[in-house]
Parts: C-alpha cells; structure tokens; sequence
C-alpha cells in the first residue's frame, strides 16, 4: 500500500475515534434543560439532541462501537504498514505509537474539549452522530438485547429504575452545586429550595406560635380592643373568650376603624359582633402547598392552627409562606427579627425562640430543621433533656451554651462555630 494513502488513511480512522469520543461525553455531559429550551426556540440540532439523549443506551452504544472499530482497523492498519516495512519489530513499535496516538488524539484531547464545552459541542456534532446511531442501529439492536440478556442473569433489571432522589432533591442538589461553583447567588438559592420545600413543610413548621399570639379578650372594654388593635402592628387579631384557647373570631384593623368613623370617633358605640370574622382553623399537618393554595382559594391571609385534639398552636399568614420563599418580608410596621446579636469574639447570642430555618437564612449556617423549629427545640432534641444554665454542648459543627431559661423554655443560647479541622 502506498505510504501517503495508508497514512490518509490512518488520519481518518484517529479523526473518527476523536469524533466517537468526544461525541460521547459531550452528549452525557449536555444539560437536558437547555437543550429543552433551545428546542422550544426552533433549534433542530437541539431537538436531535433530545432524540438522541432519550435512547441513552443506543446512543452510547453506537459511540463506542464506532470508536472500537476505528481504533482497532488504525492499530491493525499501521500494525500491517510497519511489519510490512521493518519487519516483525514493526508490531511492537506500531503498539506504541497507536497507544499515544490514540490515547492523545482520540481520548484526551477530544474529551477535553467535550467536558468543558458540552452543549455547544453536543449541537455541533448532533447531525453527525444521529447518522451514525441510524446507520448501526440493527447492529446495536442485537447488541442490546445481548447485554440485557447477560444482565439479567446476574438478576439486573434495566426496566427497573429506582431513583435514590425525588425530582425536587435533584433540583435542590443541582441548584447548590451551581451556588458552591458561583454561578447561582445564595438568595436565589435560598429561594429555589425554599419553594421545593413547600411540599415537605407544614404550617407547624413557619406559624407563629400561640405563646407569641396578639389575641384579645373579648370581654374587654371596647375602647381597650381598639387601642390594642391599633397599637399591634398586625391587621389581623384573634379575639377570645373565657379561655385564650377558645378563639371565637378574628377582627380586622381596617374594619375597626372604619367602624370606629362611622361611630365619629366614640368607640363605646361600636358594635364588634358585625365586625368580627368567623375563624378558619386548619391542621397543624398541613402542608404549606396546600395552605398556600387554600388561601388563594377562598381569598384570605390568615388562619388559625390546631392540633389533632383540636387546641390552637398558632396561627399562620399567608405572608409566613411566601417568606419561606423569597425571605424575610418587611414592611414600615413589622417588627424587625431580633433574636441574633453578634458578639465580637464570633460567637452569637440567640433568643431561643428563632427560627432554625430563619437563622439558617440570616447567618448563612446549614443546622437541621427536620427535628425541632425552634434552635432552643434543637438543643432539646439532641441533649434528650431539658438544659441548665451555664450546660454546654457541641453538635453540627456548634458549641451551644444555655444562658437563660425560664421554667422548662431555654430563653437565651449563645452559640460558637467550631473550627473547621484542615485537611
């Protein structure tokens, strides 16, 4: 064989098996979303590319047949050039440059390029392997079936897809990885995994608990329920009777001050019983997907929560679930969130009563939350007691120290990030 056909020859096998390779790991690299979304915007590279990504096994497996071919017909073909040439010793020194060759052109370097541009590579070889995967399709069908065959003799069932994550953990995970790289900011993290996590919360989780309820007795003096109303800075106040569990309606600011100017300014003449709202009580178990859509539903904010036995817990606004979403939502009347004091040698004085997912947010730390709402609940949880004063304890990556207590409630925690051990 003339050496410059054979050598044209071995260049088109090693271009191939770059091809193959590369192709490859670009199309397992690509990210499915963009490409939907490319797709949706007239792209037709990116629709084969979803075509091709939805037969993964096929796909794969006509990149490595036609790589194994090329590979194997330039080692064989320079294999026969050199023996040909220089002898047996031909063999030997046609191994060693194929190894370098192949390795080099064929593996290395296209797999490079694939890794760190797989979209674009993806878009650009889309045509070139849809053919190939067409042109080896009945080959790759027999090739199928035989694997699956072998595998289901060591008792693998390829039909049989167990997910170790949920759709929304994959999301969640993806999203913090794409933080951890800088690409995505930690409030927009936040905010992602705060609305997958409507469906795992319930309103036990981000109501305001009973001990810190405004509620009025509706016993009261008339003019002292209007100046409690209008001294609170919420819009919306339960009012009780005989027992502060025994909530008989909810009032609105805006409906006392109105009836307040219709009365023109004597609150003795105000009537609260036209005024006052029925409350709506749900389940300490709901979750806040489906609270937040029951407020949509019947167009109000707010709601009453009780427990299994029918005793209220707290209540919950429709703004607590938004701000599990979008953060701490403030306005001129709101009270600002208090319960965190920076001390300077680093550690953190804590009300006991915060929020572990509000101090998860406001301090950038990572405490669990499946277990207690509260920070001074998650002490509890872990100790398995309930703590003294001046009683220390390390977990999660924290020194917490009781500073306050009150009865059977920690107040007061101050709490101290350990040193991260170098590795």
């Amino acid at each position: 064989m003339n050496i410059w056909v054979a050598g044209a020859i071995l260049f088109f096998c090693i271009l191939l098996s770059a091809l193959f390779s590369g192709s490859e790991t670009a199309m397992t690299a690509a990210s499915r979303a963009r490409m939907h979304a490319l797709e949706k915007q007239g792209d037709h590279r990116a629709a084969i590319v979803n075509r091709l990504l939805a037969g993964r096994d096929r796909l794969i497996g006509a990149m490595l047949l036609g790589n194994t071919l090329f590979n194997i017909g330039s080692s064989a073909l320079l294999t026969t050039v050199l023996v040909a040439m220089i002898g047996e010793r031909g063999a030997i020194y046609a191994t060693a440059a194929m190894t370098v060759l192949l390795l080099v052109f064929a593996e290395v370097l296209p797999k490079t390029v694939a890794i760190n541009y797989p979209d674009r590579m993806s878009l650009v070889v889309a045509r070139v392997v849809s053919f190939f995967v067409a042109i080896f399709g009945p080959i790759l069908f027999m090739v199928e079936r035989l694997v699956r065959g072998v595998l289901y003799l060591f008792g693998l069932r390829l039909d049989e897809k167990h997910a170790l994550l949920s759709p929304e953990e994959e999301l969640k995970s993806a999203v913090d990885l794409m933080h951890k790289e800088g690409g995505v900011a930690r409030s927009d993290r936040d905010m992602f995994g705060g609305l997958l996590d409507l469906k795992e919360l319930t309103v036990s989780d981000v109501m305001v608990h009973r001990t810190k309820m405004v509620a009025l007795d509706a016993k009261s003096p008339i003019a002292d329920i209007v100046r409690e109303v209008v001294a609170s800075p919420y819009t919306r106040v339960p009012l009780w009777r005989e027992t502060a569990d025994n909530i008989i309606g909810v009032v609105h600011a805006k409906d006392l001050l109105r009836a307040l100017s219709d009365a023109n300014g004597d609150a003795s003449r105000i009537d609260l019983e036209p005024i006052t709202h029925e409350p709506w009580f749900v389940p300490d178990t709901t979750t806040l997907e489906a609270q937040l859509q029951a407020f949509r539903k019947r167009k109000t904010h707010f709601a009453l929560v009780v427990d299994e036995y029918g005793d209220v817990q707290g209540l919950v606004t429709l703004e607590d679930i938004l701000e599990e979403i979008v953060g701490d939502i403030r306005d001129e009347h709101d009270v600002a969130f208090i319960g965190v004091r920076r001390q300077a040698d680093g550690s953190v004085i804590v009300d006991g009563a915060a929020s572990v997912r509000d101090l998860n947010r406001v301090m950038a730390w990572d405490l669990p939350d499946e277990e207690a709402t509260t920070i001074a609940g998650l002490v509890i949880h872990e100790a398995r007691a309930i703590p003294e004063p001046g009683q220390r304890f390390t977990f999660h990556g924290f020194r917490f120290e009781v500073l306050r207590k009150q009865r059977n409630r920690i107040t007061l925690l101050r709490l101290t990030p350990e040193p991260k051990e170098k590795a």
